[in-house]
């Protein structure tokens, strides 16, 4: 018998949320078989069979949050089992009976309350807890030896003090409400149960969502944020690519975008504004050295930051290949932790949206996000007498204003600008 257990998932992972089963109890799994998707804060993982067997058990369900190194399951070496369809709904069938679900009524529930606490196992519930179940019974006030875990060894986890917990409360609320009368009133709803009029739809956050929503208020709460505007001539651009596309795309076997440009751009004027690729930890400011710049791609669950390593080494064809490999895994949720972390500023383009103007928002513990929008046709003043329409672009620099100085973020843009209406200067300066 061995445990399916939460593998360790970087060094700034600590829990997840099965998201999905691809087995059921009674099925036969191969050594390295998938057996449930894994959501994190960051990627989705997928946890495999270590040995070949049968699914005894499924100790934790969908929706549940978990942490490293807490079982969800257990295989049985060996054996034969389900291998779907009728088989299936047979073995599921001949199964011994398994212990009654949880109390779900006022009478079993008082009743289950008032019977003494069956030990799982002869060295008491305590001793075989997870430490989240621990943790959990501690903050609650919960004997663990009180609680009756579903795992068929004897161990308690979170989910178990929760059943625990919601029990107890239920028993209290039945054995202590009042008859009903007809003077008694409904208590008011929380907002949580609020009816609507109209019709909706409730959709549980997903924790990657939820991770999102997060990040983005401590950033608004934790840095003195501020945001500088510019716009960009792309004349110049626009006939580069015009010129050059067609070979390029042959040759390199990538198309030649606008984010190479800007890429390139933006590490020119990061070697030339060295605190906007910084960092605070504590009372020091971290210069970095290096040009990891993190691309924020839109991908089905939010938005994701992959991390082009090394920009200032590479040239045009690499960075976009870079790109296009980050944003295919990002699309297909096949990303990992490594190409997540480590970013030193990062460049977010709303204008594949159509979005005209914005302030994008910080990626801590970054100081530093660039902001592209949507190329549009402006009238622009060329000298005194003459007007020309040209494809102009609104770029956005948000920073940390307890490090960057206004003017310096100001300075910093303008060379951004100046770069990408020069595309030439950026074979020297990018």
């Amino acid at each position: 018998m061995s445990d399916i257990l939460v593998p360790a998932m970087g060094e700034s992972i600590t829990e997840g949320t099965i998201s999905k089963w691809l087995v059921k109890e009674g099925d036969s799994v191969g050594q390295g078989d998938v057996l449930l998707e894994l959501e994190t804060d960051k990627v989705n993982l997928e946890i495999s069979a270590e040995e070949a067997g049968v699914v005894q058990k499924i100790l934790r369900q969908e929706g549940e949050t978990v942490s490293i190194g807490e079982a969800l399951g257990l295989i049985e070496s060996g054996g034969s089992g389900n291998t779907g369809g009728a088989g299936a709904e047979e073995a599921a069938a001949t199964k011994a009976p398994e212990a009654p679900p949880v109390a779900t009524t006022p009478a079993t529930a008082v009743a289950e309350k008032a019977a003494p606490p069956i030990p799982s196992n002869s060295n008491g519930g305590n001793q075989t807890a997870s430490p989240s179940a621990r943790k959990l019974a501690r903050e609650r006030g919960i004997d663990l030896e009180q609680v009756q875990g579903k795992d068929p060894l004897g161990r308690v986890f979170q989910g178990d003090v929760k059943t625990h917990t919601n029990s107890a409360e239920f028993a209290r609320a039945t054995s202590t409400a009042p008859a009903s009368s007809a003077t008694n009133k409904p208590a008011a709803p929380s907002p949580s149960q609020t009816e609507y009029s109209k019709p909706v739809e409730r959709q549980r956050m997903s924790r990657r969502r939820a991770t999102i929503a997060k990040r983005l208020v401590e950033a608004q709460q934790t840095a003195a944020m501020l945001t500088t505007f510019n716009e960009v001539d792309m004349t110049a651009i626009l006939d580069v690519r015009k010129r050059r596309k067609d070979k390029f795309k042959e040759k390199h076997d990538v198309g030649l975008g606008f984010m190479s440009f800007f890429t390139k751009a933006v590490v020119g004027a990061l070697k030339q504004f060295p605190t906007v690729n910084a960092e605070i930890n504590g009372d020091d400011i971290v210069l970095k050295k290096y040009y990891d710049i993190g691309i924020a791609v839109s991908a089905k669950e939010g938005l994701v930051v992959p991390v082009v390593r090394d920009a200032d080494r590479l040239g045009f064809a690499e960075i976009e290949k870079s790109i296009a490999e980050l944003a295919g895994k990002a699309r297909s949720n096949s990303l990992s932790l490594a190409d997540l972390q480590g970013g030193t500023f990062t460049i977010t383009n709303g204008g594949i949206f159509g979005s005209l103007l914005s302030t994008p928002i910080l990626n801590t513990p970054q100081v530093g996000i660039l902001g592209m929008h949507k190329i549009q046709l402006r009238p622009i003043a060329i000298d005194e007498e003459r007007m020309e329409n040209r494809p102009m672009m609104y770029i956005a620099l948000s920073y940390d204003h307890r490090i960057i100085d206004g003017s310096e973020a100001v300075r910093f843009l303008v060379t951004v600008k100046e770069l990408l209406e020069d595309p030439e200067s950026l074979l020297l300066e990018g």
